[in-house]
């Protein structure tokens, strides 16, 4: 094995495939925006088709397409021709991609396609082809040579008609004022999707899990409560339950350090930290962690507006919820 010509070999392929995406920029013009106009206005889905490679690609481009703001899905042409066609209806807009723009299982569903009235773009390597000539809108996607030495293996050809479909997907996304929280509604179980959908009330401790003690407990009643709860702080509440202030590890050690502080006599009123920092039930849990990387702080309380203590919550806890 020579690694020199392996190491040229790849580089080649990166050059050639990046060579193939460049030429796709000075394509993007009218076509390109009535495409785009076309699958605005579609009051159905985008169904996009193609054969083998092309087909792979094809799968990724509805796959992209669905998760930012287009609804869209794949139908294999071969499947179409044997009954799935029945998937595509006359509200649909139809995307087909063909490197030569003759495969024969895509052009052998066109007429039944055309028949009903549905809009067809296609993204071919060859303007000249069967398929560029049907379409209502065609996306040139041709390169000078493919990557593969022997010229054989989709491999630029396939690039840049993915390239053109993330280009559509994201030139859609635009039109449409598709947004971060848009996107995370469809990957809920993604860190963006847990970042934007989850809430501090879908992570906080509730009722008995709540760490909270009167002003006038004792420091060992304090302690004790920190210690049964888990979170690194208690509480320090009124009757009805409004907020007067924080007891944590921080204020502790600095009443160890205080010889002016009797440690067997003190209430916890006297060693705690009065406004602390909170949040509310509603903000997102990203929030409660911004807030305590701004403030250098590894727990919160959850307030309700009558500055009540509804929740707790420390750094752990949007550990294991994944949002840091």
């Amino acid at each position: 094995m020579d690694a020199d010509v392996i190491v040229r070999s790849a580089r080649t392929v990166i050059a050639t495939e990046a060579a193939a995406i460049r030429a796709l920029e000075p394509r993007i013009g009218a076509e390109f925006v009535e495409a785009c106009r076309l699958i605005l206005g579609c009051q159905g889905r985008l169904v996009v088709t193609g054969m083998g490679k092309s087909g792979h690609i094809g799968r990724k481009i509805a796959a992209t397409l669905a998760s930012t703001g287009t609804p869209s899905f794949y139908v294999h042409p071969g499947e179409a021709s044997h009954g799935d066609l029945g998937m595509i209806l006359p509200q649909d807009v139809v995307l087909a991609l063909s490197n030569s723009g003759e495969t024969d299982e895509v052009l052998f569903i066109l007429p039944v396609i055309k028949r009903q009235g549905i809009p067809l773009i296609a993204i071919t390597g060859n303007p000249k082809s069967s398929l560029a000539g049907q379409a209502d809108v065609h996306l040139d996607a041709g390169i000078s040579a493919e990557a593969c030495p022997l010229g054989l293996a989709p491999t630029a050809s396939t690039t840049a008609a993915l390239v053109m479909g993330d280009a559509l997907a994201i030139a859609l996304l635009e039109a449409r004022g598709f947004t971060s929280e848009d996107f995370a509604r469809s990957h809920p179980a993604g860190s963006l999707g847990r970042r934007l959908l989850l809430h501090i009330g879908d992570v906080m401790h509730t009722g008995d899990g709540i760490p909270a003690v009167g002003p006038d407990a004792s420091l060992t009643e304090a302690l004790m409560e920190m210690t049964h709860k888990h979170l690194g702080m208690t509480a320090v509440v009124d009757a009805d339950r409004r907020l007067l202030g924080v007891f944590t590890d921080g204020d502790l050690r600095r009443a160890l350090d205080d010889d002016g502080v009797d440690l067997r006599n003190a209430k916890v009123a006297d060693l705690m930290t009065r406004h602390p920092k909170s949040i509310g039930a509603d903000k997102l849990a990203i929030e409660a962690a911004q807030l305590m990387e701004k403030h250098q702080i590894h727990a919160l309380l959850v307030l309700d507006e009558s500055q009540c203590v509804v929740g707790a919550l420390n750094i752990h806890d949007l550990l294991r919820a994944r949002v840091v």
